[in-house]
């Protein structure tokens, strides 16, 4: 081989990485650690829609598409199954003139990353804020906010989504006149088994557990249905361990996580510990957000708006209770949402009222966060789903 050729192979390998980080086709194999990462916003004079990014796990490394879609509020996305299809919530008042928000189905080009819109249906309830597909890809959820209801949709031939086979309607208020005048219905999702829902409904301080009717498309009321929190705590999100041994709730009020001990079996949480996040010196004003645990299931994390940090626990394997390990500042202001790449390796933090999306690496031991200087920049940003390239 000649001296010059040589040079060029060492070239061509030392830069694959790049080259390979791009469109080409892989004809329907999957390219170990390159992902799709959508970002769902609120639309503003900026922000248009759903964004996309390229991200290769193996490098770190970020590339920005774009605008994938242009759709009002696409606050909160989910991904089917199949990796074909992206759901997203329009978080509006008003839906072809009724008091409801509306719930968009998209096909997902893996090659650009570019969404096209499948078609869109009323989300049965206004102000639309969270929305889940079941394990089967056979059904979607979806947690309306403002008009504090939930919804059951099929999901049709080819990912579009049909009329609402349930929709459950809540009534009442919680202690606080200004913040729990009504139902804030706010999140739902299946059980890692498929067979129970929960919900989590900030105006009521309660999480509600339904029996999931595959074959109807239903919510059957679990017994006990309800899960009373503490007055005016304002449950928000909630999240399962992955041994389905305990789960857990954020309350955005209180600022504070619920530990649950879980029976798969009958559906039912029993609760074990309340526990703050913020730190004991912290005096100003503070609504929690989002809440995830890692995948080995040694730690849980929740965002805190107002002290914009990521409180970081570790979790007993025995007792699935919490301890605190810090408290990390987001580097920007309003951090609505936070996600875990599928390695496990890196958690990014959606700031929205600053626009910004910052990367920390994870340590697999101490499950603490480490900036990793990394900054994307999109207009108030507020959801982030993974999207396997094949």
């Amino acid at each position: 081989m000649k001296k010059t050729d040589r040079l060029l192979v060492l070239i061509l390998v030392a830069f694959a990485p790049l080259f390979s980080f791009g469109d080409t086709p892989n004809h329907g194999k999957t390219s170990a650690g390159n992902y799709l990462v959508y970002v769902g916003t609120y639309t503003t004079e900026r922000s248009k829609g759903i964004y996309a990014f390229r991200f290769n796990a193996a490098t770190g490394q970020f590339v920005p598409i774009g605008l994938a879609a242009e759709t009002s509020n696409p606050s909160f996305l989910a991904v089917h199954p199949n990796h074909k299809i992206l759901y997203a919530v329009n978080e509006t008042g008003n839906f072809q003139n009724r008091s409801s928000g509306a719930v968009s189905a998209f096909a997902i080009d893996s090659r650009t990353g570019k969404l096209t819109l499948l078609n869109q249906v009323a989300s049965r309830g206004a102000d639309p804020c969270y929305v889940a597909v079941d394990q089967t890809g056979k059904y979607v959820l979806v947690a309306n906010y403002g008009g504090g209801s939930v919804a059951v949709f099929p999901v049709l031939k080819g990912g579009k989504l049909g009329d609402a086979t349930s929709v459950l309607q809540y009534k009442g208020a919680g202690a606080n006149p200004e913040r729990q005048e009504s139902p804030h219905a706010h999140w739902i999702d299946f059980s890692p088994d498929n067979r129970f829902v929960v919900a989590a409904d900030l105006g009521l301080d309660q999480l509600d557990v339904y029996k999931f009717s595959a074959s109807k498309g239903s919510l059957i009321p679990n017994q006990p249905a309800v899960i009373q929190l503490k007055p005016g705590s304002g449950a928000r999100h909630f999240a399962f361990h992955p041994n389905a041994r305990f789960a857990y709730a954020v309350n955005e009020m209180q600022s504070s996580v619920v530990s649950f001990a879980y029976d798969p079996t009958r559906g039912t949480l029993h609760e074990l510990q309340t526990i703050s996040m913020l730190p004991k010196d912290f005096s100003g004003k503070n609504d929690a957000a989002e809440i995830q645990i890692h995948p080995s299931g040694k730690f849980l994390y929740a965002s805190n708006r107002g002290h914009d940090s990521i409180a970081v626990f570790s979790i007993d394997p025995a007792k699935g209770t919490l301890t605190p390990v810090e408290y990390v500042p987001t580097q920007g202001k309003a951090p609505r949402y936070f996600a875990i790449d599928p390695t496990g390796s890196r958690l990014l933090v959606a700031n929205q009222n600053s626009g910004t999306i910052v990367i920390f690496q994870i340590d697999p031991t101490s499950g603490r966060l480490t900036s990793s200087g990394q900054v994307l920049q999109i207009a108030s940003p507020v959801c982030l789903k993974f999207v396997p390239v094949r």
